[in-house]
C-alpha cells in the first residue's frame, strides 16, 4: 500500500510539473489503420497554389503526415529534423508533409511560407487543410496540439500524438527514431 501511495504521489507530482507521457492524447489513425485520401492546399510543396491529396501523390512511399494546430519552436524543429531525414533517404522514396489546421488559411499560408525559407525546408510540402478540425476519417482530436502518423504500403505503422505543450525535445527524439519504422 505505502509502495502504491508513494507511486501516486510522485505521478502526480511529475504531471504537476508538466512531465507528459510520450504520447499523451489519442488523436488520428492508429496503427494498423488505412489513411484514406484528403486534400489540402499546397502552401510551399512542388503543387504550391493548387489544391491536391498528398496522401494519394505519395501513395505506398513510407510517408511522415504531420497535422498540426500552430506552428511553434518545437513544431518547427520537428519539421526541421523531419525535412532532414526524408532528404538523406530519398533513395528509399521516403516523403513527408506537413498539414496546418487553422481557420484562418491566409494568415497561415504566409506563416507557412516564412517557416520553410527561414528553417530551410525542402523535402517536405508545408501545407494548409480547409478547417481546424482536420479530414473527419483521421480523428484528429481536438485537444491534440500535433498528430504525427508515418505510413508505408497504406499502412500506419507508427502515430504519436501531443497535447499543448507537451511536445519536447525527447518527443522529437522519439518521433524521429520512429522514422525508422517506415523505412526498409
Amino acid at each position: 500500500m505505502r509502495t502504491i501511495l508513494t507511486h501516486g504521489i510522485l505521478t502526480g507530482a511529475l504531471l504537476t510539473c508538466g512531465v507528459t507521457n510520450a504520447a499523451d492524447v489519442e488523436s488520428g489513425l492508429q496503427v494498423g489503420a488505412y489513411p484514406g485520401a484528403f486534400y489540402v492546399a499546397d502552401v510551399t510543396g512542388p503543387s504550391a497554389g493548387e489544391k491536391l491529396c498528398y496522401r494519394c501523390r505519395y501513395g505506398a512511399q513510407p510517408v511522415v503526415s504531420i497535422f498540426a494546430r500552430k506552428l511553434d519552436d518545437n513544431v518547427t524543429k520537428l519539421i526541421k529534423e523531419l525535412d532532414a531525414v526524408v532528404g538523406k533517404n530519398r533513395d528509399s522514396r521516403m516523403a513527408a508533409f506537413v498539414v496546418l489546421l487553422t481557420d484562418d488559411q491566409i494568415a497561415a499560408q504566409a506563416k507557412l511560407k516564412k517557416a520553410a525559407n527561414t528553417h530551410g525546408i525542402k523535402h517536405t510540402p508545408l501545407t494548409v487543410f480547409e478547417n481546424s478540425d482536420g479530414p473527419g476519417k483521421y480523428h484528429i482530436a481536438r485537444d491534440a496540439d500535433i498528430t504525427v502518423m508515418m505510413w508505408v504500403e497504406s499502412d500506419v505503422k507508427v502515430n504519436h500524438a501531443y497535447s499543448v505543450g507537451s511536445l519536447n525535445g525527447e518527443a522529437i527524439a522519439k518521433i524521429v527514431g520512429d522514422t525508422s519504422k517506415i523505412l526498409n
